[in-house]
């Protein structure tokens, strides 16, 4: 598909026609990678990494592990 590039502000765009972005899985407000290789420019979709309960225990250390603060007692009717 043949697309022309415009003036944005100080930079260029190009618009991503519907059935692209579609296709690539791109909305709105979607984060991309943008690379270049050669003289060509490669843009991609940015996907969230998402773990499984197993694959984030397995990345707790001592380093970012968070320990339980205690920053006052009881203050009601609570059963400790």
């Amino acid at each position: 598909m043949e697309t022309k590039v415009k003036k944005w502000g100080n930079s260029l765009g190009v618009r991503i026609p519907k059935s692209f972005s579609t296709q690539a899985g791109i909305t709105e407000g979607s984060s991309i990678e943008m690379n270049i290789e050669g003289d060509k420019i490669i843009i991609a979709p940015k996907h969230k990494n998402e773990y499984s309960i197993e694959e984030m225990i397995s990345m707790i250390s001592e380093d970012n592990v968070h320990y339980e603060v205690k920053t006052d007692g009881p203050v009601g009717k609570e059963i400790w």
